[in-house]
């Protein structure tokens, strides 16, 4: 199949029951997006598809034949971190990590659609990444900080 991964048009080959996640982690090499529970319920596989969050776990690549995907990994640009990731660090939004591709990408994803007009908007709209350390707090503030920004 071929797609676009992170700006870069990829052909890629997977079998036609290989999940979205699996295709990135094990085929594309993107190891950044995370397996968590892998049943759509915590958001560490949150990825951006054709511009809209979707929990990668959930949907079968061979459905996205032509499509746009942004993982953690596309987000920066070169040596500069995208807005975000830059809050994430200045707001010390993580604690173990591992839920943080999905947070970051899922609140790039809450940004565009502009779901930040207070922190109860951002944590409903975030409510499926689930942060198993408790940096919520700092998350929200990292969120509504780049929001304010952008």
């Amino acid at each position: 199949m071929t797609l676009t991964i992170n700006g870069e048009k990829r052909t890629v080959v997977v079998d036609n029951r290989t999940s979205l996640l699996d295709m990135l982690r094990e085929r594309a090499g993107l190891t950044g997006t995370k397996k968590g529970c892998n049943q759509g319920a915590c958001g560490a596989c949150t990825v951006l598809l054709n511009g809209r969050r979707i929990n990668s776990c959930l949907t079968l690549a061979v459905m996205h034949e032509g499509a746009e995907i942004t993982t953690i990994e596309g987000l920066a640009k070169g040596n500069q971190l995208h807005p975000l990731q830059q809050a994430f660090i200045d707001q010390d939004a993580f604690q173990c990590g591992y839920c943080t591709s999905g947070q970051i990408v899922s609140g790039v994803g809450c940004i565009a659609e502009k779901h930040t007009t207070s922190p109860a908007e951002i944590r409903e709209w975030m409510s499926g990444n689930i942060c198993r350390c408790g940096a919520y707090t700092n998350i929200v503030t990292a969120i509504a900080q780049t929001a304010q920004n952008a």
